[in-house]
């Protein structure tokens, strides 16, 4: 498989998806995994999480920032699932301020891919979150693996647009 068609492969995933399992780390040092909603700009630059203030996740993730997403094609029944395409991104995540341009454009992009979540902006315990990943390890399939940076990621946004 070319780098090309590996990199369009992990923007699909992306674009394909809208749920992933968040990685935090609770105070104790243990790992806390959440599944997540999630919605991305158009070069993948950030991707933004609409989450509760009182989840624990998030307190986690408000105190250690640097966290993990991981998305996966969904189990289709296949007999061996290990062939099912999966990327984790690790980066970090920070609150995204209600009163700049960031949050106005995170909320749109938000609702444009997740619109029955437009409720959860009114309550008062939600926050947006941009999330920024450093790298990214993609697996498109049993003993096919590749690590990538955010230049790498940009590069699967432009190549796996809906033309």
């Amino acid at each position: 498989m070319s780098r090309s068609e590996t990199l369009t492969g992990l923007g699909r995933l992306i674009r394909s998806q809208r749920w992933a399992a968040l990685a935090t780390l609770q105070k104790d040092g243990t790992p806390l995994a959440s599944m997540v909603a999630y919605a991305f700009d158009d070069n993948f630059s950030q991707l933004y999480l609409h989450l509760s203030q009182l989840a624990a996740h998030t307190g986690n993730l408000l105190e250690r920032p640097t966290i993990s997403l991981v998305i996966s094609e969904p189990d289709d029944g296949r007999k061996d699932p290990q062939t099912l395409a999966r990327l984790t991104l690790n980066g970090e995540v920070t609150a995204v301020k209600p009163d700049s341009q960031t949050y106005t454009l995170g909320k749109a992009r938000y609702l444009g891919q997740l619109p029955e979540s437009e409720q959860l902006f009114e309550f008062g315990d939600f926050a947006l979150y941009a999330f920024q990943s450093v790298d990214v390890r993609y697996v498109g399939g049993f003993a096919r693996a590749w690590s990538f940076n955010q230049s790498d990621l940009e590069q699967a946004a432009q190549l796996s647009k809906i033309k």
